[in-house]
């Protein structure tokens, strides 16, 4: 596996802080292989390590309360008490009274590591269980320039038109059978949107959740309100409030399936927090919805755009002037940039709508339009980026 160095040096800094490293993300995006590879840093340099992974039968039929648990830690830390420790606990939440334990740990000469899956350890316990007690980092999929990487370990070869299809999520490269890979996706999907969520949240109307998530996450890339996903579900006869709906999609927002991003409206010149733009945490959610390989490239070209500029550390807002969008407002280091996404700007009209807002703008930012045309579009006051030069840059500027 890849060493995932981008989200290793972020952690780096807090291998010798009391508080609690937290290690978060959606199932199955690598979090514990960004553990694993922490571990072994610490290790090469002599390092007292205890490592529990709770995925294991082993460890978590033995260490299954914080009781239990803390034990265990206190017996393999008498063995060189005036060490300080550095403490591995993979999937912490199969412990029951995990956040006890956590409290208690971080109270000795311990450096503390943990991971949680999100059907358990979600945003909003974070701060409840750990307030000011914890750093979290964000783990996300690969992005294209780790999926090349990794497949030329496995001696592969992953296209540009593969990742816009089926995403970033480590362990689908891994299968050499096309079909066995959508069966992953397909049974990741159901665990992560149907077990983890219906199943923490108790939703009783769950076929009313199945149709959000479905429309939702096959509508990636556009802007939504809360209005128009309880219009849709009007249109089909389904019963449901628009608080209901709203309820929903934090869920999905919490188990990071899903984000949102504002709109920036220079007309109101304010964040327009009733209309806000979501993207899928990875697209492979919007294609094994697709019927008939009729894939939404489109739209999942823009979904990978909005996920690597997050991977570079920009943050992002839509921006609105005067009714017409720019896909995204970037900001990083005190800069700003516009940049625009589309598949192809080849046609007048495409080419003419893609371009019209960015003139009605002044030159005071950056102005960058991303798109899968070999030609290129770029103008005195634009500058264009073929896709695949985009997904090798580590920012806006190189």
């Amino acid at each position: 596996m890849i060493t995932r160095e981008k989200y290793i040096a972020k952690i780096r800094p807090f291998y010798e802080s009391d508080l609690i490293k937290i290690i978060t993300g959606i199932r199955r995006c690598g979090k514990s292989v960004v553990l694993e590879q922490v571990k072994s840093e610490l290790e090469s340099q002599g390092k007292k390590i205890i490592y529990l992974n709770f995925e294991k039968r082993a460890v978590y039929d033995n260490l299954y309360n914080d009781k239990t648990l803390l034990d265990y830690i206190q017996q393999k830390i008498n063995e060189s008490p005036n060490e300080k420790w550095y403490v591995f606990l993979d999937e912490i939440q199969t412990v029951e009274n995990w956040n006890l334990a956590c409290k208690s740990l971080r109270l000795e000469n311990i450096s503390l590591f943990i991971t949680g899956s999100n059907s358990k350890l979600l945003s909003r316990e974070f701060t409840k269980e750990l307030s000011g007690r914890y750093v979290s980092f964000l783990i996300k999929p690969f992005v294209y320039k780790e999926i090349a990487e990794y497949a030329k370990e496995l001696n592969k070869k992953i296209t540009i038109n593969n990742y816009l299809i089926y995403g970033g999520f480590p362990k689908r490269i891994e299968f050499n059978d096309e079909e066995a890979m959508i069966q992953y996706l397909n049974d990741l999907d159901q665990t992560i949107v149907i077990n983890d969520i219906i199943n923490r949240y108790k939703i009783r109307k769950d076929n009313i959740f199945k149709k959000v998530a479905n429309f939702v996450l096959i509508s990636n890339s556009r802007i939504f309100s809360g209005n128009s996903i309880f219009n849709y579900l009007k249109s089909q006869k389904i019963e449901c409030s628009i608080n209901t709906v709203m309820k929903f999609l934090d869920y999905l927002e919490e188990a990071y399936v899903i984000r949102k991003i504002p709109q920036y409206s220079t007309k109101a010149k304010k964040q327009l927090d009733f209309y806000t733009k979501l993207y899928n945490e990875d697209v492979a959610f919007n294609s094994i919805r697709q019927i008939n390989n009729r894939f939404d490239i489109t739209h999942n070209l823009e979904n990978v755009v909005y996920n690597e500029l997050i991977y570079m550390g920009y943050s992002l807002t839509v921006f609105n002037i005067n009714g017409k969008e720019i896909d995204f407002l970037a900001a990083k280091n005190g800069k700003e940039y516009f940049v625009q996404v589309a598949y192809s700007i080849a046609e007048n009209s495409t080419y003419e709508r893609e371009f019209a807002p960015f003139n009605m703008t002044d030159n005071s930012r950056k102005k960058i339009i991303i798109t899968n045309d070999e030609i290129d579009y770029s103008t005195s006051t634009v500058q264009h980026i073929k896709l695949e030069d985009f997904l090798f840059m580590e920012d806006l500027e190189s």
